[in-house]
């Protein structure tokens, strides 16, 4: 292990605080290092890998596209890209979708979408993206301006232009902004997950929904973290009582291959013509292949078993000795406790569980299908490094 652990601090860009854990297989919800220490996974590849390490249905899917053919360009028509995009507008009722690699690359796709829709409807001087303070949408330059933390900005100024953030649960503020500035689109998720894995309050989306609906002004849901069962419904805003004119997902959908996908509602459905967006990689059907046999799997079933999985860690967590706190939904949940969320993490990876922070808290995202019994075990010890004095 030791020597995987050198190579990668001689020869990739010093960007990540990498714990001590070089990972070489597993399987569902158990992975194994170079020394062959057994971990129980609790992060999932930060909510990628939706049913596991090595899922044999997704191995399948994956490999048997691979036989067939790896890549084309968007000049022509593949199987796979063309079900998936059936499927999640069949599972949703969205009109179009537009692929592309990850979940910044389809948040971008969602405000060249909002700005295309806003300048042909309203005039090229609307163009404001609201977001939310504490969001986070992304790590280019534009979603880094479209996320509403000052953190993500401080090293990359000037960022992108033509973006206004509001307080959480502060319809004023919006509707103070709307007054001095034409604003084009509102893009939030229901769950920040980077900002502390902290659920927006649902009467605050049906402000804001009423407010966008009242003005033209088009709703953009971020489910790139929340999306595609995590929440206990396809995309947690199903539970919040709100139908936004865009989605973006990603990360859990392709099962562990880059994906993303913007889905356009009836509004923007025609937004795009020829040239006007594209993505080489986009609609790989490769990826595709995997995402429709995750997408496929998330049935009723499933989903109920995401929400008794969620049930329960909230019933062994809650008002446990050293925690604070559970925020979150589904299998998105965060823990605040009384130690510090990196000091927790760290045990717990000594222990064999493999847990992620979100701001001053422990961040648990499983896979969906995480068995009864490991989950438990995996449970039992957050539940005893929180304890610790």
């Amino acid at each position: 292990m030791q020597s995987i652990i050198e190579k990668d601090k001689t020869y990739i860009a010093d960007t990540y605080a990498r714990f001590p854990v070089a990972i070489t297989h597993g399987k569902g919800s158990e992975l194994y290092d170079a020394d062959g220490k057994r971990y129980i996974d609790m992060g999932s590849g930060i909510g990628v890998t939706a049913f596991g390490t090595a899922d044999d249905e997704w191995v399948n899917a994956v490999t048997s596209q691979l036989a067939k053919v790896q890549h084309t360009s968007n000049l022509y028509y593949t199987e796979p890209c063309a079900a998936l995009a059936e499927l999640l507008c069949e599972k949703t009722g969205f009109k179009k979708v537009f692929f592309s690699n990850s979940g910044a690359e389809a948040n971008e796709c969602a405000i060249k979408a909002a700005r295309k829709y806003a300048a042909e409807k309203k005039g090229a001087d609307c163009y404001t993206i609201v977001t939310l303070r504490g969001s986070f949408h992304g790590r280019t330059l534009t979603t880094l301006a479209a996320t509403g933390q000052d953190h993500y900005h401080e090293l990359y100024q000037p960022l992108t232009p033509g973006f206004a953030h509001i307080s959480v649960d502060n319809i004023y503020e919006l509707t103070a902004l709307a007054a001095r500035t034409k604003i084009a689109a509102i893009l939030f998720e229901c769950v920040q997950g980077e900002g502390g894995v902290n659920p927006v309050p649902k009467e605050f989306l049906a402000q804001i929904a009423e407010f966008a609906a009242k003005h033209d002004i088009l709703l953009i849901a971020d489910e790139v973290q929340t999306g595609n069962g995590r929440t206990g419904t396809l995309y947690a805003y199903m539970q919040c009582g709100i139908t936004p004119d865009i989605v973006t997902t990603a990360k859990g959908l392709g099962g562990g291959l880059p994906i993303g996908a913007t889905l356009l509602g009836e509004k923007v459905q025609n937004v795009f013509g020829h040239g006007d967006h594209g993505s080489t990689f986009g609609g790989n059907p490769i990826a595709c292949a995997g995402a429709l046999s995750i997408l496929r799997r998330i049935d009723d079933k499933a989903l109920d078993e995401v929400k008794a999985k969620s049930a329960y860690i909230r019933g062994e967590l809650e008002g446990a000795k050293g925690i604070e706190s559970i925020s979150g939904m589904g299998l998105m949940v965060g823990i605040k406790a009384k130690r510090p969320s990196i000091d927790i993490v760290k045990e717990c990876n000594e222990k064999g569980v493999l847990c992620l922070t979100a701001k001053d808290k422990v961040r648990l995202l499983p896979a969906l299908n995480i068995p009864m019994d490991v989950l438990s075990e995996a449970v039992a010890v957050i539940k005893e490094v929180c304890a610790k004095e």
